[in-house]
């Protein structure tokens, strides 16, 4: 990023300066889709990932829309505003998509001609749950269905695979890798047709207009190219998640694990504490120096139940007192025996004595 902060051409021009600009561009290109295992021309640039979910369920021409209610926010707006017609998809208590709703729509209710988009999260934001999006794309595919899949939580923490998952987009965020905020991507499936979001010039061949934001998605590269290298790492962050999920059940009985017998992220843990309110779990934490969220992050200085949770199903004893844990890559098990000390102090009850 700091090289590219010494260019002074615009990547779109043909002179030395731009050249180099657009160079480093490309490169970029080619570490993001390697670690999607997406073609380079597949790879377009956004201004992050909630910019390639409004694009993909805003300019597609959709006639119907499928989405569950556990979506991201950038997914579940663009959808409510859509004209289309939205079939929800039901969500099972352990957090996964009803592939059951897919099928019934796609066998019973498709009518010929509609285009059909399924949008479906690789993995939840607030729960660390992967959906089956393999499962889901070749059903699809076999029944004209178009597959978006929301993989911005899972770049990086899991392998994800473009080309194997056979999806025809992907959205993918700058900042989850350890990138700068404000760049991200859609990889779009060669050969899939999807109207342009922002008109007004020729950049990323015609389909994303605006001048470049070179030294971000420099930045978003070089975090792609680490995180692919990351990968290694899954089984140690892992251990440590089990590690503090395990601390957190011998503290704290009554606490529960958001999914704990689903297939989940390596890094992200979803604790409710019955009995004791999110807000103030988050507040105590804070104090102590650790930060972590309430629902998503995204979300946060919202009043209001967590909508991925209720959608699981789960009751306002849960809804209300769950937050959310992430371990990054550099986490230790330092830092995880910090947590469990902290945890102890702010989150067990504490013994009431009897006065004489």
């Amino acid at each position: 990023m700091a090289a590219a902060m010494e260019l002074c051409g615009n990547p779109s021009s043909v002179h030395a300066e731009g050249r180099r600009a657009r160079a480093m561009i490309e490169t970029a290109r080619e570490q993001v889709a390697s670690l999607v295992n997406a073609k380079p021309l597949e790879v377009v640039f956004t201004s992050g990932a909630t910019e390639a979910n409004a694009w993909v369920i805003g300019a597609g021409g959709w006639d119907v829309i499928l989405s569950s209610g556990i979506e991201h926010d950038s997914v579940r707006g663009p959808v409510a505003a859509s004209m289309a017609q939205h079939v929800p998809i039901g969500v099972s208590a352990p957090g996964v998509v009803a592939i059951d709703d897919i099928a019934r729509f796609a066998l019973q209710d498709i009518r010929s001609g509609d285009r059909s988009l399924v949008a479906l999260q690789f993995a939840n934001n607030e729960t660390g749950i992967l959906q089956p999006v393999a499962e889901v794309a070749a059903f699809a595919r076999e029944h004209g269905l178009v597959v978006h899949t929301d993989a911005v939580q899972a770049a990086g923490k899991v392998p994800v695979d473009f080309k194997a998952l056979d999806v025809d987009a992907l959205s993918l965020s700058g900042h989850k890798l350890g990138g700068p905020a404000g760049v991200g991507a859609l990889i779009i499936r060669d050969g899939v047709k999807l109207g342009t979001l922002i008109t007004g010039g020729g950049q990323e061949r015609r389909r994303r207009a605006g001048t470049e934001n070179l030294i971000g998605i420099v930045g978003f590269g070089a975090a792609a190219a680490a995180a692919r290298q990351g990968l290694a790492d899954i089984a140690r962050i892992t251990g440590l998640r089990d590690r503090l999920e395990s601390g957190i059940k011998a503290i704290t009985p009554g606490a529960v694990i958001v999914g704990a017998d689903a297939a989940r992220l390596p890094n992200t843990t979803s604790v409710a504490l019955p009995g004791q309110a999110a807000e103030t779990l988050v507040i105590k934490l804070d104090l102590a120096g650790i930060a972590v969220s309430e629902g998503a992050a995204c979300s946060s200085g919202k009043v209001g139940v967590s909508h991925v949770l209720a959608a699981m199903g789960l009751g306002p004893e849960i809804t209300s007192s769950a937050i959310r844990v992430s371990l990054g890559w550099n986490t230790s098990e330092a830092d995880v025996a910090a947590f469990l000390e902290t945890w102890a102090r702010v989150a067990r009850p504490r013994e009431v004595r009897a006065v004489a």
